[in-house]
């Protein structure tokens, strides 16, 4: 699955697009039309993959929080795993 992280590298995507947009300039499409969807794809990559790590790091938190409550509550009823 190592093949999967690397699709969600934001180095690649910006790759991906500098090459993309290259190919639209060699095909003669306006410079700054070219500017602007390169530029949005950036800002949308960047909030979406900011969303998904921190979407990871609550999720992992409550997990935390959860198991620590289970554990308390394991504690006062003297039960163990």
């Amino acid at each position: 699955m190592e093949i999967l992280k690397k699709f969600k590298s934001r180095k690649l995507w910006v790759a991906v697009i500098g090459v993309l947009m290259g190919v639209a300039m060699i095909f003669g499409v306006d410079p700054n039309v070219a500017e602007t969807v390169s530029g949005a794809v950036v800002a949308v990559v960047s909030v979406v993959a900011y969303i998904i790590t921190e979407g990871k790091i609550d999720a992992a938190a409550v997990g935390d929080a959860a198991q620590k409550v289970q554990d308390a509550v394991d504690a006062v009823t003297g039960q163990e795993d």
